[in-house]
C-alpha cells in the first residue's frame, strides 16, 4: 500500500528535529452542501532543521518515530 503524501504550511519549528505542519482540507459538506474548511496539526521529523515557520512542505507517512511523530518531511516547496 503506498504512503500517504500530504501537503502543508509549518507553523512551528522550535523542536529538535521536528516541525509541526498545519495540512487543510477542504470538502462539501453532505447535508449543508457547502464547503468547509478542516485543519489538522501533523509533527513531521525534519533531519537538518532545515524548514522554518511559513514554509510550504510535503510531508509522507513514515514508521513511527516517537509517541506523536509518524511522518517525514520529504521536499520544501520554497528551496
Amino acid at each position: 500500500m503506498p504512503k500517504r503524501v500530504l501537503q502543508g504550511t509549518v507553523v512551528s519549528d522550535k523542536n529538535e528535529k521536528t516541525v509541526v505542519v498545519k495540512v487543510e482540507r477542504r470538502f462539501t459538506h453532505p447535508v449543508m452542501k457547502k464547503t468547509v474548511r478542516m485543519t489538522k496539526n501533523y509533527k513531521a521529523h525534519d533531519e537538518n532543521n532545515a524548514c522554518k515557520v511559513g514554509d510550504i512542505v510535503m510531508i509522507q507517512e513514515s514508521r513511527p518515530i516517537s509517541k506523536d511523530k509518524n511522518w517525514v518531511v520529504i521536499s520544501d516547496a520554497q528551496a
